[in-house]
């Protein structure tokens, strides 16, 4: 069950397949930092997941644009990922999951980043400092501080979602296979994730043009094969995950788009 909330790794493996737009190799530092004139979401946006295990209804999933902050002196959209479980399994396995990162408003790359996670008495709480000027982050909950040297622009598992968001996806084309590097548990992992090319999803708020993803995962752990899961991704100028599918070593996992406000554009369910 532990598996239902690999909600927050999901979301952010899933975001992984949007091809860069201009100007995204420019390194931090004298140059100035990178700049992305994002316009897939905005402050007040608000996205809700129901989560199925097999025919249980599992879990829900939110995710909220809060507010713009500021860290060293740039402003910053503050966004807050949570998971928690319900019905059958909040008596097996309750869990209380909460991501906050503090994204660059013109980089898309993260200045701070929260995890607070408990999974049927699991726990992990991590508070991560990320210097973009220097390529680098702290982990200030570990016994001593420990400078962890990153490649440029490294997201969190939050800020990809966000981040992937925002490029542009005109040139995609099926087949494309796009690396995303991500600061996780204190290293660097490359999720890897495969374009399949554009379909009408069937869904319980109606039809809705999507484009298609498979993220490459570690086989043998959660998922079951290294292609075992499938994301749809709205076909329009938000760039939503309506739907992922994922097959576990032991059942399935589905994820549905079941609420949304403040966005960008109307999402167009036919």
């Amino acid at each position: 069950m532990r598996s239902i909330h690999v909600v927050g790794l999901v979301l952010a493996l899933v975001a992984s397949g949007f091809a860069p737009s201009q100007n995204l190799d420019q390194p931090p530092g004298a140059k100035g930092m990178r700049k992305i004139e994002q316009r897939a979401f905005k402050v007040g946006e608000y996205l809700k997941y129901r989560i199925h295990y097999g025919i249980i209804n599992a879990g829900i999933a939110e995710l909220w644009v809060k507010n713009t902050d500021t860290r060293k002196g740039r402003t910053v959209f503050h966004m807050v990922g949570t998971g928690r479980s319900v019905g059958l399994a909040e008596t097996f396995f309750r869990t209380r999951d909460r991501y906050e990162t503090w994204l660059d408003a013109e980089s898309m790359a993260p200045w701070e980043f929260l995890r607070d996670v408990n999974e049927g008495g699991y726990l992990i709480n991590h508070h991560v400092l990320f210097d973009q000027f220097k390529s680098t982050a702290v982990h200030t909950d570990l016994k001593k501080d420990t400078v962890f040297k990153l490649p440029d622009y490294a997201q969190d598992m939050l800020s990809s979602f966000y981040y992937l968001r925002s490029l542009d996806v005109s040139k995609l084309k099926v087949g494309d296979v796009i690396p995303v590097q991500m600061f996780l548990d204190y290293q660097v992992y490359e999720f890897r994730l495969k374009f399949l090319g554009r379909e009408s999803l069937k869904t319980a708020q109606g039809k809705i043009q999507c484009m298609k993803f498979r993220p490459t995962v570690q086989a043998g752990r959660v998922f079951k094969e290294e292609e075992g899961v499938t994301l749809w991704v709205s076909d329009d100028s938000n760039k939503v995950p309506i739907r992922l599918q994922a097959d576990l070593a032991v059942g399935s996992i589905k994820m549905d788009l079941t609420q949304s406000q403040g966005l960008v554009s109307k999402l167009d369910f036919r």
